[in-house]
């Protein structure tokens, strides 16, 4: 499927989650892993404002692409951010999706207040 690059130098992005292990499996606990190099996947939730709007995601970031320093509520961001979208067959129901992946997670700071002097 197609991947599309998510432009985020205008947004701000709140971390809500954590970084924890993404399960690949339920039932057996397995963790997810990338199909490339085979490096454990962890997933974060983040609120993504960007123009007055806002939208809750969750993100997949390799494990070793999650930083030291994050708290929670405070800006993040995610380098590499792209959408894919899915589209599958769950106990015979036909699902779909987009599925965010970013090369990396880090702290950041608030970006500046449009009109702010100093």
């Amino acid at each position: 499927m197609r991947t599309i690059r998510v432009e985020t130098s205008a947004a701000t992005i709140l971390l809500t989650e954590a970084p924890e292990p993404k399960v690949r499996d339920r039932q057996s606990g397995e963790i997810a892993k990338d199909a490339v190099s085979g490096e454990a996947l962890m997933t974060i939730g983040v609120v993504y404002i960007e123009e007055g709007e806002s939208s809750l995601i969750k993100v997949t970031v390799p494990e070793s692409g999650v930083s030291e320093g994050l708290v929670l509520g405070a800006p993040v961001s995610l380098p590499g951010l792209v959408a894919r979208p899915w589209e599958r067959v769950f106990n015979g129901q036909q699902r779909h999706g987009i599925a965010f992946r970013a090369a990396a997670v880090t702290p950041a700071a608030f970006p500046a207040t449009v009109g702010a002097t100093a």
